[in-house]
């Protein structure tokens, strides 16, 4: 993408033209993020990675932080920072293996399979988030959304050629792989944590009244088949969409210069390297979106969702 519009400055591997840059911004990624867990969490070999591997147990929340710190400096960082990131994601990888809790088998944590899976599970969880949230996306930016996050994929190590590069190959990657999920010991660990994560006693009200409402948005969003795998049920899918859609307005209405002076600050160094014409915001893409979905407007069904991008349940 030309640095021109931002007198020579670094736009990154994104920049403010692209899906991407306009919806990372939007504080329904932090509900996404967990839906992102959950979801991936259903992998028994990749969830056994991460659990052989780090100290999860002990340092949740600092994982789930790093991941934001991750996602947020391959889209608001420079080209350098970017790929600096993701060479040392790719190096921490190559030097760890787990154990198959199934098999016994030993497996690498780079292998292709898994990585594929974490990408996709995250990128779904962000496009389902983002839309049921009302994000005012069309079909063609959903698809661009997909395949523009190819970089993201190249950065863990995953050749682009081999991820999906719409919504439609990615609904049709979760069908292929759905026989391989289950939620064994691992993925109920995570379940327990994110349901209610420790913290020092006097903190556990501002728990209850903040985090278990934002955990519990983020498991109804996920299909139906993921609620069987976990044991737990959701409410109905348009009492889901109904909460999250209220969610998103509260969470929209907080400032966003607020919002983005939270650690580590990715936008607002963006928006200074590239001026403000550069400030992320998803309602941006509205007018172009009325324009490209003539004549086909994407159509909610019953889940919430938009049938040309929805995963499968």
């Amino acid at each position: 993408m030309s640095t021109a519009p931002y007198g020579g400055a670094d736009p990154g591997l994104y920049g403010p033209g692209s899906v991407t840059w306009q919806c990372h911004g939007d504080p329904v990624m932090w509900i996404a993020g967990v839906r992102a867990l959950y979801l991936q969490a259903l992998h028994p070999r990749a969830v056994r990675g991460v659990m052989a591997n780090s100290t999860f147990h002990r340092d949740a929340w600092g994982r789930l932080l790093r991941t934001a710190d991750f996602v947020g400096t391959l889209t608001y960082g420079t080209t350098y920072t970017a790929e600096r990131a993701g060479a040392r994601v790719r190096a921490l990888h190559a030097r760890l293996s787990a154990t198959d809790p199934d098999t016994g088998e030993r497996f690498r944590v780079d292998d292709p399979e898994l990585l594929l899976w974490v990408h996709c599970a995250q990128i779904d969880s962000f496009l389902h988030v983002l839309l049921r949230s009302g994000v005012p996306l069309t079909a063609e930016q959903a698809d661009r959304y997909v395949d523009e996050n190819r970089v993201n994929a190249r950065l863990v190590g995953l050749d682009p050629a081999d991820v999906p590069a719409d919504t439609a190959a990615l609904a049709a990657y979760f069908e292929e792989v759905r026989p391989r999920l289950a939620a064994g010991a691992d993925a109920r660990a995570v379940d327990d944590f994110l349901r209610a994560p420790p913290v020092h006693p006097l903190l556990v009200p501002g728990r209850n009244l903040l985090w278990r409402p934002l955990a519990a948005a983020a498991y109804g969003t996920l299909p139906d088949w993921a609620h069987r795998l976990y044991g737990r049920t959701a409410p109905p899918p348009r009492v889901v969409t109904r909460r999250l859609r209220l969610t998103g307005r509260v969470l929209r209405s907080i400032p966003a210069g607020l919002r983005w002076r939270l650690p580590p600050g990715h936008i607002l160094k963006a928006m200074r390297r590239l001026g403000p014409g550069s400030r992320p915001c998803a309602y941006t893409l509205r007018t172009p979106a009325a324009i490209l979905d003539r004549p086909r407007r994407a159509r909610h069904d019953d889940g919430g969702g938009f049938k040309t991008w929805r995963s499968p349940d």
